[in-house]
């Protein structure tokens, strides 16, 4: 199994804890200190499997990093800080963190929360596709609703004969029958203008 690459963003001028942890066990980890990174630049050029942030609260520039990581690049974030308040945690959560330690930097536990993020983040990951293909499917059964209701307005056909014309149309030019009724709706409108 190849080593997990990980970015670790530190705010602290401490030890390096999190960097002596993860490379022992195995970890490929590159360390920057918490300044005025163009993070986003970092993580494209790097690539890593985890980011993971070491601060004592994680501010506004930081929280839409984070939704900058999670839209474009798609990685677990994992943060170990200090800030316990409520509000902080909702506004982590809500920019899709997907582990936030609280005074948890205990070197014998780092390697297993970060792998327990990654599964959580991919479990996630999961879950979010397919719900972008039950959105998808619904919408192309709308559109295949649509597009039978005009077959049976302008051919007469019945709602059996409108899909399975949609449905033999969509095959001879071998497209998904969503795109088929989307065309079919396209015509009746070019038609009815």
């Amino acid at each position: 199994m190849a080593a997990l690459n990980v970015l670790v963003v530190d705010e602290f001028d401490s030890e390096p804890l999190l960097e002596t942890s993860l490379r022992q066990h195995g970890c490929e980890v590159v360390t920057l200190k918490l300044k005025e990174l163009d993070m986003m630049q970092i993580v494209r050029t790097l690539n890593p499997d985890v980011v993971v942030l070491n601060l004592y609260a994680p501010n506004e520039a930081v929280l839409r990093t984070i939704v900058d990581i999670n839209q474009n690049c798609s990685l677990p974030v994992v943060i170990f800080a200090e800030d316990q308040q409520t509000e902080t945690i909702n506004k982590v959560i809500k920019a899709g963190v997907s582990a936030y330690i609280v005074d948890g930097l205990d070197p014998k536990r780092i390697k297993s929360i970060i792998d327990i993020a990654i599964a959580r983040f991919k479990e996630q990951q999961a879950l979010k596709e397919e719900l972008k293909k039950t959105k998808t499917q619904l919408e192309d059964r709308k559109l295949v609703d649509r597009a039978k209701a005009i077959l049976i307005k302008s051919q007469g056909y019945t709602e059996d004969q409108a899909y399975h014309s949609l449905r033999k149309l969509a095959m001879d030019r071998n497209i998904a029958i969503g795109e088929m009724a989307k065309n079919v709706i396209s015509m009746a409108e070019l038609f009815n203008k």
